[in-house]
């Protein structure tokens, strides 16, 4: 079973998402990244796009996010952008 991690999305002007994870998949100016449990250090420019996020249970989150980037750091991802919100 994929052990689960922090997970926070923000837009400039609110928390959009914050929760445990799975995977975090989402596309960067170098193409798609998925990230999993253990994953090494990374900071990444995001391309304006999808974000899929797996939660535990194995329902995806989807979101959009535009002009940021991505984090990730020990048991954690974080997105940063100027617009993200969940998918309709």
């Amino acid at each position: 079973m994929a052990q689960p991690f922090d997970v926070e999305i923000v837009s400039a002007e609110q928390l959009v998402w914050s929760g445990k994870a799975t995977q975090v998949v989402a596309r960067t100016v170098d193409g798609e990244i998925g990230v999993l449990a253990g994953h090494e250090p990374l900071l990444a420019v995001l391309g304006d796009g999808p974000v899929r996020v797996t939660l535990a249970d194995g329902s995806v989150l989807a979101l959009t996010a535009a002009d940021g980037f991505l984090s990730v750091e020990r048991d954690a991802v974080r997105v940063v952008a100027r617009q993200a919100e969940l998918a309709a």
